[in-house]
């Protein structure tokens, strides 16, 4: 068990490159996962990661302590950890993991979730989270999306990547036009209000970035134009928010809310469980 205390240090300017650079990430195929539930998310799908870092405060004893335990690690002093800044308060645990690279081929008769510019990585994490939470197992990432494996997304998205194919940098107009599903966009202009839209089969829905939405080729491409009503006196939605109303509203429709339900409140229960001190 080594313990690292200089920021001259080889290995801790390797993570620093992980943690700020999208450049070194793709050059290397590595990334870091941040806290206990993102590491063994990816390990039960993936296999052991490459290196295991933790803090030297989480040692003396607790849930990382027991997670590491007998294992090979390298330790950080607290204050380098902090100084990689993937998070405001990091768990005490990190890894340095392979990136995983799609393996299935984009399905053009399944559910998916296309993503148009969608920039803040908290955004894309937490839609990827809820797709996964709803049963929609494939996610095409168009060009301008923050990376999907970026630490900051992968940290949003609490294992959700592990449970999706992701395909960044997609043709989304490509996959609109040969899909054998309904692709529905959201949008505000000429469109039908998600309670009373009808569809039928599987359904590829676009989401667009948080600024400008989605692009008007996408719009104009897309069977379904839907707006989520709001009769208060906000006019929109964050797009993660947005995108979670309209994934639960289609598993409503086709009768699975019920068991959703159950698996996401048993999941955060889990997950209550393992914070308490």
């Amino acid at each position: 068990m080594e313990l690292i205390r200089s920021r001259a240090n080889p290995f801790f300017r390797s993570l620093k490159r992980l943690a700020e650079s999208g450049r070194e990430r793709r050059k290397t195929g590595r990334t870091l996962l941040d806290g206990v539930h993102l590491v063994a998310a990816y390990e039960a799908v993936n296999g052991p990661v490459e290196t295991l870092v933790a803090a030297e405060s989480v040692l003396a004893g607790g849930e990382i302590a027991d997670f590491v335990g007998g294992r090979a690690i390298l330790v950080l002093t607290d204050s380098l950890l902090r100084d990689l800044g993937l998070v405001e308060t990091p768990s005490g645990l990190l890894a340095v993991a392979a990136m995983p690279v799609a393996t299935l081929a984009v399905d053009l008769e399944k559910d998916a979730i296309l993503l148009d510019g969608v920039q803040d990585p908290g955004n894309v994490g937490a839609i990827l989270r809820t797709a996964a939470a709803a049963g929609v197992a494939q996610a095409l990432l168009g060009p301008g999306c923050a990376s999907a494996w970026s630490p900051k997304v992968l940290r949003a998205g609490q294992g959700a990547h592990f449970a999706l194919t992701v395909h960044e940098d997609a043709d989304l107009a490509g996959f609109m036009a040969s899909y054998r599903g309904t692709t529905a966009v959201t949008c505000l202009d000429d469109a039908t209000p998600l309670y009373d839209a009808r569809w039928e089969g599987p359904l590829a829905w676009v989401f667009g970035s948080e600024g400008q939405g989605v692009r008007a080729d996408l719009v104009a491409a897309a069977r379904l134009r839907i707006r989520i009503p709001m009769p208060g006196a906000i006019e929109s939605l964050n797009v993660a928010a947005a995108a979670a109303v309209c994934l639960f509203e289609c598993l409503r429709r086709r009768g699975g809310v019920q068991s959703a339900v159950c698996q996401v409140s048993t999941t955060l229960r889990i997950e209550a469980k393992a914070n308490l001190p």
